[in-house]
């Protein structure tokens, strides 16, 4: 068991992992910045972060593995502004989603390593991670969701929040991978669009 020390609230032994993670997320951040996903090795991460390939591997497991906890590590940085996004309209649901849905599409769009990863033809390894293999990154995204809209919405039905939450993170993903119109214009069709929806589940009226 890890002494905890007066004060703190992360044992030790927890703090330094995520310490590691941290780096290791960093390292292939800088890697992405220079080639493809698909030219980067273990091996170059875990150089970069100036720890052994074992330990890398030892924390992740495989490489796949890495880079699908590379993505949602990304995707939480998003989801912390959409949860503030929504708690700011909480008197309005439509004008909650259509508010986190912007946020989350503007700040992706904007994003050095989202750009990467939407620049992927095929080739460079990190799109399948929110495509045809984003089944984990959906799951994910759904239950982080669907907390944020619980804790603004208690009364509302589980299911009918769920399917909510995995709607808005299929049509997010989409928009951001083929996008159409600028965030503002999606957000407002979006939010139009599910809005009967919203009003029900979340027991308000239009």
């Amino acid at each position: 068991m890890g002494v905890r020390m007066a004060g703190a609230r992360t044992p030790y032994p927890e703090a330094a992992r995520e310490l590691l993670r941290q780096t290791l997320f960093g390292a292939a951040r800088d890697e992405l910045g220079r080639r493809a996903w698909s030219e980067i090795t273990m091996s170059d991460i875990a150089a970069a972060a100036g720890v052994s390939r074992q330990t890398l591997y030892k924390e992740f497991g495989t490489r796949n593995e890495f880079g699908l906890a590379l993505v949602i590590h990304e995707g939480e940085r998003f989801l912390d502004d959409v949860d503030a996004a929504v708690r700011q309209h909480l008197d309005d649901p439509r004008a909650a989603i259509g508010a986190a849905l912007e946020l989350f599409l503007r700040t992706a769009g904007e994003d050095p390593l989202i750009r990467i990863l939407l620049s992927d033809d095929g080739t460079g390894g990190l799109l399948p991670f929110v495509t045809t293999q984003g089944m984990p990154v959906v799951q994910w995204a759904t239950a982080r969701l669907a907390t944020t809209i619980e804790a603004g919405w208690p009364q509302a039905p589980q299911a009918d929040v769920l399917l909510l939450s995995e709607s808005l993170v299929r049509l997010a993903i989409s928009y951001i991978t083929a996008p159409t119109e600028a965030p503002d214009t999606t957000a407002r069709a979006v939010a139009d669009l599910l809005g009967p929806f919203i009003d029900r589940a979340l027991g308000t009226t239009k």
